[in-house]
């Protein structure tokens, strides 16, 4: 796996920009995997959804904002990540930042752009054809990832 890129993925609740879980790669390749526990303004809205997490849940099992973007900086400081929804992982990451006053020190790519070599849509299909063939779910981060470092070796190797 030589060259690997980052990939990264954010749950989020039904509004769209509140993280509740996040993935990325590691250069070799492994995943790093956690719940988000809110911080207390982002669930000043009475109408905040956590999907399908309890607060108790996300509270007892997550790790802070700070602590996830601590080791964040420390895996990818200053690097692109590829993703496969841009704009609801730039929105999550950017409510991250925002709890602290910081500026994101990572710029987020749409993972597709990665191949080139493909037609357009063709990433976008067999992402969703690779998900129903390994029984995985696409709002499930780790899962997103998985589905990406399979396809990327998949391109790598082969023409779709």
């Amino acid at each position: 796996m030589d060259d690997l890129p980052a990939f990264i993925a954010i749950e989020t609740g039904d509004d769209g920009d509140l993280p509740l879980s996040i993935a990325w790669t590691l250069p070799d390749g492994r995943v790093k995997h956690t719940l988000i526990q809110p911080d207390d303004e982002w669930l000043d809205d009475e109408l905040v959804s956590l999907g399908a997490y309890s607060l108790e849940e996300l509270s007892s099992m997550g790790v802070s904002p700070l602590d996830v973007i601590r080791e964040l900086e420390t895996d990818h400081f200053n690097a692109t990540l590829y993703t496969a929804g841009v704009g609801d992982d730039e929105a999550a990451l950017s409510r991250l930042f925002e709890t602290y006053g910081l500026d994101p020190f990572v710029e987020l790519a749409p993972a597709e752009s990665l191949y080139a070599d493909l037609a357009p849509g063709d990433w976008s299909r067999a992402r969703g054809e690779l998900f129903g063939e390994l029984g995985l779910e696409p709002l499930r981060p780790e899962e997103e990832i998985q589905v990406m470092l399979t396809l990327h070796q998949r391109l790598g190797n082969a023409d779709l």
